[in-house]
């Protein structure tokens, strides 16, 4: 039986993945900040809690020793993170540091805490969960986009690396993922001098067009089976659009249609 280790499981993708990959007949680490509070992973054979901040250091070193005691590893997914929304002008250093610590630097310390036991088996298989925010951008998320494109470049030197050992990494990007993710995962910001536009930005999006959960955790799925060195998995199909438009405009062109979102017309 195949295992994968997931953090931020206790909600929408990660969740979706856990039961997935459950499914699928593998056992399923699935990790949480709270897990107490958990009342339908816990319930489910072959998935075991474990609990897990990724900003705290301690607590990453002392669950994946726990994570590889209980067993082989195939994959570790790495999918906490959440948006940070808003003017940077007005974006205060607690939440600078939380989305940083959050969505690369949690990332970066997971992978490496499990790098010595995957090379020392020959083998393993990262995934992240990025974002298309992290191949295109929209106004007013400057600092979620700094970590999804960091997590994007990151990946694609890691790679190189990883490969001289046995061991590949592979990122994911959805677009938008109907997980209520505009109310329970997005920080906002705001200042007066910028709000008539972050009110044009964000006012009316709702994730009624989003994509469902379990249709993004079929294609994280598709990456940890399909057995391809292939790096970046755009997800849904509002990611996919955006992204072809991207290289079908050239970075000025679409730029530039981004930015008509917010103009005065």
């Amino acid at each position: 039986m195949k295992t994968i280790f997931i953090t931020g499981a206790s909600t929408g993708l990660g969740k979706a993945v856990a039961k997935l990959f459950q499914s699928k007949g593998w056992h399923v680490i699935a990790t949480m900040r709270n897990p107490e509070k958990e009342t339908e992973l816990n319930l489910i054979e072959n998935i075991t809690l474990l609990p897990l901040d990724v900003t705290n250091i301690d607590q990453i070193a002392e669950t994946t020793k726990l994570a590889i005691a209980s067993g082989n590893i195939d994959v570790v997914f790495n999918n906490a993170g959440y948006g940070l929304m808003g003017p940077l002008e007005s974006t205060s250093d607690n939440q600078l540091t939380r989305q940083l610590n959050t969505n690369i630097l949690g990332v970066i310390r997971v992978t490496q805490a499990f790098i010595p036991y995957f090379r020392e088996k020959g083998s393993g298989l990262f995934i992240s969960t990025t974002s298309i925010g992290g191949l295109i951008t929209f106004p007013f998320s400057s600092v979620y986009h700094a970590t999804k494109w960091a997590l994007e470049g990151w990946s694609e030197s890691m790679a190189f690396e990883l490969k001289k050992i046995g061991v590949g990494i592979k990122t994911v990007s959805p677009g938008g993922i109907k997980t209520d993710f505009l109310n329970r995962s997005a920080d906002m910001s705001a200042h007066p001098a910028y709000q008539k536009w972050v009110d044009k930005m964000f006012n009316g999006l709702n994730e009624d067009h989003f994509t469902e959960a379990e249709d993004i955790a079929k294609v994280v799925y598709e990456a940890a089976t399909d057995e391809k060195e292939q790096l970046r998995y755009v997800a849904g199909e509002d990611a996919k659009a955006l992204y072809a438009q991207r290289l079908q405009f050239g970075d000025e062109a679409f730029r530039k249609q981004m930015a008509e979102m917010i103009s005065e017309n």
